[in-house]
């Protein structure tokens, strides 16, 4: 017994070199790079502000070029946060039609019939509403009249859903230009919902509705019929609204320069009175001299919350920078839970 242990021992020893000289034998691991030496940690700008990783391509990009001649707010420090991504926010995957399209080539065709559904049309053309309780859902509109969709005085319910609603440029009326993918000429809501909208200048043009899940992008300039570039802007309001405007959770770029018309991303104007009874929540916003006109001295009931300000076109988000024309002062006005990309807070300095 002894003596196998001793055999045993030894066979253990004999193993043991030998494993020992194998791995001693083996070429060396690779040393790993170190963080010095990874191209991930060499600088790519020098802007202040973070920048999330996202694909140019994403409509929560904020990679771009920065306007350098733009003042910078007071409060817009955005140096040391890290930037959220901001992809969960409506783009061309998430609007526009969901069924196969039949096309319809109506020319500008005025509706009259109350109630009337229009459904998986491909129109070339555009829609000029005489009529009430009208939905237009999962088609698409290629327009070169002054709108995609219009909604006369004296009509209501109209809603726009689901819907791709572009238009050709140089061929509008507008000195080649085209106005407003959908325009609420009365006083009455318009729905407007997970729409893909690009092309015109002043794309969703109503002081009262509903602006949810849409995309708003790539508006096309042009010097209009007065021979002026036309003011650009994703959703425009121009006040002495008699019911409520809400806009929420969508995707509002305006990527025009402001030497060729940009106006905002929002923008609400006292144009035809004051602006009052409002909801901007939780949007995101891009471009335009300003992202966001706020209403002015006299706007009132104006809530502006959760949005998130983009610096993919410009370092402050707008050109000049990323709101003005806030009533601080307001009854009703509220400024909450604003921020850049990055997570910095905006802070709106007072109208006036």
């Amino acid at each position: 017994m002894t003596r196998l242990r001793r055999l045993l021992a030894c066979l253990a020893l004999v193993l043991t070199a030998g494993c020992s000289g194998a791995a001693g034998s083996s070429p060396a691991a690779p040393a790993p790079r170190t963080h010095e030496s990874s191209p991930a940690a060499e600088p790519s700008s020098t802007r202040t502000s973070a920048q999330a990783t996202v694909s140019p391509s994403d409509p929560g990009s904020t990679s771009g070029s920065g306007s350098p001649g733009s003042p910078r707010p007071h409060n817009s420090p955005r140096a040391t946060t890290t930037a959220p991504r901001e992809a969960d926010f409506p783009n061309a995957r998430t609007t526009g039609p969901r069924i196969r399209l039949t096309p319809h080539a109506t020319g500008n065709l005025s509706i009259r019939t109350d109630g009337m559904v229009i459904k998986g049309w491909d129109i070339t053309g555009s829609l000029d509403i005489y009529a009430n309780n009208v939905t237009v859902i999962d088609s698409r509109i290629t327009s070169t009249n002054w709108w995609g969709v219009n909604l006369r005085p004296g009509h209501s319910g109209l809603r726009v859903l689901h819907t791709t609603i572009t238009a050709v440029p140089g061929k509008g009326p507008d000195n080649g230009g085209v106005d407003y993918a959908v325009s609420n000429m009365g006083t009455s809501s318009v729905e407007v919902g997970w729409c893909d909208v690009s092309v015109f200048g002043n794309a969703l043009s109503m002081g009262q509705g509903h602006i949810h899940d849409n995309y708003v992008h790539d508006l096309v300039p042009f010097r209009n019929a007065g021979g002026e570039w036309q003011h650009t802007d994703a959703v425009i309001s121009g006040g002495g609204n008699t019911g409520e405007l809400i806009i929420r959770h969508n995707t509002l770029l305006n990527p025009v320069a402001v030497d060729r018309g940009a106006s905002a991303s929002i923008g609400l104007f006292a144009d035809t009175g004051h602006v009052s009874n409002t909801v901007i929540d939780k949007n995101l916003l891009a471009g335009g001299a300003y992202a966001l006109y706020g209403g002015g001295d006299g706007a009132t009931g104006i809530t502006v919350t959760d949005n998130v300000f983009s610096t993919r076109y410009h370092s402050n988000s707008g050109n000049y920078g990323a709101v003005t024309a806030w009533n601080t002062a307001g009854s009703g006005n509220v400024w909450r839970g604003n921020r850049f990309a990055d997570g910095t807070p905006v802070t709106p300095e007072p109208a006036g």
